[in-house]
């Protein structure tokens, strides 16, 4: 069975929500939206206090090639536009909106199909309405969309690879969208197929998913260019480079984009969203979200309205359990630990993962035993107990010659470690200083 040859662990999965169907939670009493919700520069705030808005109304507007259109998830009031202490303690520009019952822009259709077709849109059109929609990924990294499907000059994609691998534990909300919202996310492939002019699509799904599997190859049939491959189930196979090698044998080299060997991959989620954009000029005004934990009562996925408080879902998912020592947004793999469960759900919140006290405790760390399992289980083929150390005694440059920035900060280096280490907390440092480092030598 298909998966990437360099590294790789198997945690537990804990797929507690799995086989939830998605439920609807209902637009909060007020939200607040920030105006950086992706990767590259915040959008730029075109309301002010007092203005009345409607659901999908443009509230920030992309600032550059590498950012995104914001959009208002609720109708009603703008209260303030000010900054934000979002759910990791960073200062955010953020717009703050009092919900009024729930109208949306008019030209949103809600009821399904609009009479768009599909035919008569050409590729620029199909991405003019992903990049009007605010669209990035939402499988956690909340890259522009629009970026993704703009490939430089000299080169042209080959393939389209839908991750639909879902490997970090606990997450389920992918699954659900394919098992509910199967017929949309096809039609949202082949949308992005046709924007990107390719005849090859490939969904790739791990095999703890039987059911998505069975129900995506069913659909994928009456879909010329379109196939299924199951994957064994690994971590981090959801990592693109990872994903591009378990399906076409490509190694993507260091410092490149998928691009470079033809491919380009999308989350299923965001695949989702593209068919509401283009079919439904719907904006991406809410997402799905696993609520999830060892603890909760009731493990979940729901489709909630972007500004909605953390603490909202946790409600709906039973309340937070007395045990709780961590809360987690997106998986406990990648995710990072909130400071405050007020924080707004945005693009990016895949999952919400609460941890028990019993489960959060870091143990304490001993020097390293020269074992080697990190630099096993490290997917892109690095030398984490060396960059750790690199990072540690500030030297930068053998930590650029050694590709440290390379590193997909997935955490598999940490899970194998038997002494502990705190791995990745210095090699995120340490990446982060290269990567300023570089930006300053091209200035």
């Amino acid at each position: 069975m298909r998966t990437f040859q360099i590294g790789g662990i198997h945690p537990p999965e804990n797929k507690l929500s799995a086989g939830q169907p998605i439920q609807t939670i209902p637009p909060p009493a007020s939200v607040v939206i920030p105006l950086s919700q992706h990767v590259g520069a915040p959008a730029t705030a075109v309301v002010a206090k007092g203005e009345t808005v409607k659901t999908g109304t443009l509230i920030g507007k992309a600032n550059g090639f590498i950012s995104a259109n914001v959009h208002s998830s609720v109708s009603g009031s703008v209260t303030k536009v000010d900054q934000m202490i979002d759910g990791f303690g960073f200062s955010r520009p953020a717009v703050y909106i009092d919900t009024l019952g729930d109208e949306w822009e008019p030209d949103i259709n809600r009821n399904g199909f609009s009479q768009i077709e599909d035919d008569r849109l050409t590729p620029k059109e199909i991405i003019d309405k992903i990049e009007a929609a605010g669209i990035v990924g939402l499988g956690g990294a909340a890259f522009p969309t629009k970026v993704k499907l703009s490939p430089p000059p000299g080169h042209k994609a080959e393939i389209l690879i839908i991750n639909a691998s879902e490997c970090e534990p606990y997450l389920t909300a992918d699954q659900a969208a394919m098992m509910q919202e199967t017929d949309q996310i096809m039609t949202g492939i082949r949308l992005i197929m046709k924007a990107i002019n390719v005849e090859r699509a490939v969904i790739g799904i791990e095999n703890n998913k039987p059911d998505a599997i069975e129900r995506m190859t069913a659909f994928a049939t009456k879909h010329k260019g379109i196939e299924v491959v199951s994957l064994k189930s690994r971590y981090p196979q959801g990592g693109e480079k990872q994903l591009i090698d378990a399906i076409i044998r490509r190694q993507v080299k260091s410092g490149a984009l998928p691009i470079s060997v033809g491919a380009i991959v999308h989350n299923v989620g965001t695949v989702y969203a593209v068919y509401e954009a283009v079919r439904n000029n719907k904006p991406l005004i809410e997402r799905i979200v696993t609520v999830t934990g060892k603890s909760i009562v009731k493990p979940s996925n729901f489709l909630v309205r972007i500004g909605t408080p953390v603490a909202a879902l946790i409600e709906a998912a039973g309340g937070l359990p007395e045990d709780t020592g961590k809360i987690i947004v997106g998986g406990p793999m990648m995710g990072k630990a909130l400071i405050n469960i007020q924080a707004p759900v945005t693009k990016g919140t895949s999952g919400i993962v609460v941890m028990t006290k019993k489960e959060s405790v870091r143990r304490h760390s001993h020097d390293c035993i020269r074992c080697a399992k990190c630099v096993g289980a490290c997917p892109m083929g690095l030398s984490p107990y060396l960059l750790m150390n690199l990072s540690e005694y500030k030297v930068w440059d053998d930590a650029e010659k050694n590709h440290i920035t390379d590193c997909i900060e997935c955490g598999s280096c940490c899970y194998t470690c038997p002494a502990n280490r705190p791995l990745l907390d210095y090699i995120r440092l340490g990446k982060s200083k290269v990567m300023e480092i570089k930006r300053a030598r091209k200035v």
